[in-house]
């Protein structure tokens, strides 16, 4: 059977990176301290690496761009939301306006 593979969070992948960089130690010894394949920290590096490099150039980085999609999706529903609740808002004043009519008797 083949094996299962495991997961790591973004906060572990980022302070593995974080050890790298910090403390000059090799790839292949950190990744033995963690208990985690060398190549697998190397790509981490390399990923680390790119965006690096992008943000340096003003390039989004992937998380970036997925935080800008859900804030424009946020946005169109919030403005169509405003658009309901002033239409909303425009019937309940006019008929305010037609009750107080009504009620004055004019």
């Amino acid at each position: 059977m083949g094996e299962t593979r495991r997961s790591f969070d973004p906060e572990f992948r980022a302070g593995a990176v974080r050890i790298v960089r910090e403390t000059g130690k090799s790839i292949a010894q950190v990744a033995k301290d963690l208990g985690i394949n060398a190549g697998t920290l190397a790509n981490w590096m390399q990923m680390d690496r790119l965006a690096r490099e992008q943000s340096a150039t003003g390039e989004l980085t992937e998380s970036e761009r997925e935080e800008l999609a859900r804030l424009r999706r946020q946005k169109a529903e919030w403005t169509k939301e405003r658009a309901e609740l002033e239409m909303e808002r425009d019937v309940l004043k006019r008929s305010v306006v037609l009750w107080v009519r009504e009620a004055t008797g004019r």
